[in-house]
């Protein structure tokens, strides 16, 4: 269709949506053809229950990946038709057995005839595309259940928006935003503490003079993200990442992940062999984040922070 080969695959759902309504317009006409009252949309609970007998109908949801709402309206219709009773009773609908009544497995007994010639005839279109389309829908159930086509292109978002995001190091103009961007993120989550305007109202004295690094993530030349590489005295480690934090207005565009690789690799520059962080483990996205770059759990250094409940460090090979 025209409309297909200009838009391409971003009307992967309309396409597939229009396939549906085509197969499932002949599908009623195909029980038609039989002589057989039936609506397409009542086979999957149908056919569940010619196979188990009498099940529930969270059991039937559960089988065929429908919701439970939907498969209590369906019932309720197949009952209405004839097809479906149940047979017992509760206060929970969604407890009640359901089975086909003696009207139902005759006409189950006519559509298994049906079944037979509606597999061959799939079967021969299968044999003269090129492509198996059965096996293709399999593969790409698979696929998306392990990860979800609203995820790959949250990916694919970020992955684009991350290319109009620079690195820099930090200079004097950008200290408010250092200072403003920290306080956000902690005053959100947590109070500021002492050693927190120790770094951030002196990040030269503090930080950049010791030896230590700031970067500043700049989106559309504004800063929204900024991180620290502070020069550690201790013999086990070298430096700590820390005053990691990203604008809310700016988050989704992988800049805690630009900032945490700007910050190693600049460690690397030094001969570093060990960073040392410190957070919270409320903090879910950012020690997702931290396992991301590398960092591993550990325990037993003084920190100056009463919010901190988990130490992390990075090997850099």
């Amino acid at each position: 269709m025209k409309f297909f080969d200009k838009v391409g695959k971003v009307a992967l759902g309309s396409r597939l949506r229009l396939m549906t309504s085509v197969i499932t317009d002949d599908a009623a006409k195909i029980y038609e053809l039989y002589g057989i009252d039936f609506m397409p949309k009542w086979f999957p609970v149908f056919y569940t229950l010619a196979e188990e007998r009498e099940v529930t109908i969270t059991e039937i949801a559960n089988e065929i990946g429908h919701s439970q709402p939907s498969v209590s309206k369906i019932v309720q219709e197949m009952i209405a038709a004839g097809l479906v009773q149940e047979s017992s009773k509760s206060n929970d609908k969604r407890r009640n057995m359901v089975t086909l009544t003696v009207f139902g497995m005759s006409v189950f007994g006519e559509i298994k005839l049906q079944l037979k010639d509606v597999e061959a005839a799939v079967e021969g279109l299968i044999s003269e595309s090129n492509h198996n389309l059965w096996a293709a829908l399999e593969e790409w159930e698979f696929l998306l259940q392990q990860k979800t086509l609203l995820k790959r292109v949250n990916e694919q978002k970020k992955q684009r928006e991350s290319q109009d995001v620079q690195i820099v190091e930090f200079e004097s103009q950008y200290h408010s935003a250092f200072k403003a961007l920290n306080e956000e993120w902690i005053s959100a989550n947590f109070e500021m503490e002492a050693a927190d305007y120790k770094a951030l109202d002196n990040p030269k004295e503090y930080i950049l003079d010791k030896g230590g690094k700031i970067f500043v993530a700049l989106y559309c030349d504004e800063p929204v993200g900024v991180c620290a590489l502070i020069k550690m005295d201790d013999e086990n480690y070298d430096f700590e990442m820390a005053k990691m934090a990203v604008s809310p207005k700016a988050q989704g565009k992988n800049i805690g992940w630009l900032l945490g690789l700007a910050i190693i690799n600049s460690a690397k520059e030094q001969g570093a062999n060990k960073i040392y962080l410190e957070s919270n483990t409320v903090l879910k996205p950012a020690i997702n984040l931290y396992h991301k770059l590398g960092f591993q759990k550990i325990t037993g250094l003084a920190t100056p922070y009463k919010r901190c409940n988990i130490q992390m460090e990075l090997l850099i090979k």
